[in-house]
């Protein structure tokens, strides 16, 4: 059985994991990709955003497929391997609180799935802002320090200055870590898979840890998993969510309107996005991740309640 190169997908919440990994599933060319994902939150928004479901299965064009690991990668990975025709290449799409190291050392455990590289995104508009956080800073550093590759999203919401410098603080502090830059995780999918990270490199980043090791996630962030039946309005939410004084660092909703339209809602800070959603969920759902002690659940419950319509 041939060799399954495994690219390893990181970065803080927000940076953009889901879209890149949907533009290398609409740029695949053919190739068959399997995807594995995981989200922080009792609810897996992520990959009901990537396309159709069969039960814990998404079968998707051209061969592609995608699951949820849940807490259980290792039978997730052996479901893959076993699959026939078998995929030609795995991205793992960590969750953005997880460190992207420990996620690949689990490739070890199983023959026949090389890692490929490890990718780290970073939010070119937000990453220095989250490095100097008294609470997540270290994760995020950490993030970037175990990086092959880093993926420096976002860039048409920075000027040039700013992102020239932005570049060169991030080679000082990944300096193992090649760059690129993009907007909307809009790469050559050439760039970014098989570029043969599994070799001499390998053992460099998966040893112990550069910087020390973050708090676990659950000692940084809470978060709030709502499913509801009501419609929503979708603009009203994303504005209500956004308010500072909230603060949510990360929100995610599938929401149906008056309409009975449906609708994917991406938060990230004040920022939001609000686009078609083609596969639906039983229910509308939304989760709101906050830094740890900030969640402020009744508030949310009652913004989603004044929201509907």
């Amino acid at each position: 059985m041939e060799p399954v190169p495994v690219t390893v997908i990181g970065g803080f919440l927000g940076a953009g994991k889901t879209t890149l990994v949907n533009h290398l599933l609409r740029q695949s060319g053919g190739q068959r990709i399997a995807v594995l994902v995981n989200d922080f939150g009792d609810l897996p928004i992520d990959d009901a955003l990537i396309e159709a479901r069969e039960g814990n299965l998404l079968r998707l064009a051209g061969g592609c497929v995608c699951c949820s690991f849940g807490s259980d990668l290792l039978d997730a990975l052996r479901q893959l391997r076993n699959l026939l025709p078998a995929p030609q290449h795995v991205l793992l799409e960590c969750s953005g609180v997880a460190l992207p190291a420990a996620v690949a050392r689990t490739l070890t455990l199983l023959p026949g799935l090389p890692l490929d590289a490890v990718l780290v995104l970073a939010d070119a508009e937000t990453v220095r802002e989250r490095a100097a956080d008294r609470y997540v800073g270290e994760l995020v550093l950490q993030q970037l320090a175990e990086a092959d590759l880093i993926l420096l999203n976002k860039c048409d919401l920075v000027d040039p200055a700013a992102l020239s410098e932005l570049q060169s603080w991030l080679a000082q502090r990944a300096p193992r870590a090649r760059q690129l830059s993009c907007s909307h995780g809009g790469l050559d999918p050439t760039l970014l898979l098989d570029i043969g990270r599994a070799g001499s490199r390998a053992s460099g980043h998966l040893g112990g840890p550069a910087l020390r090791a973050p708090p676990a996630a659950d000692t940084l962030f809470d978060s709030l998993s709502l499913e509801f039946e009501h419609a929503v309005d979708p603009a009203r939410l994303a504005a209500a969510l956004a308010d500072p004084s909230l603060p949510l660092l990360r929100a995610k909703g599938l929401l149906r309107d008056a309409a009975g339209h449906w609708s994917a809602l991406q938060l990230v800070g004040r920022r939001s996005t609000i686009g078609p959603l083609a596969h639906p969920p039983a229910l509308p759902r939304l989760v709101c991740i906050t830094a740890r002690g900030a969640l402020d659940a009744a508030r949310i419950r009652a913004l989603l309640a004044h929201c509907a319509v």
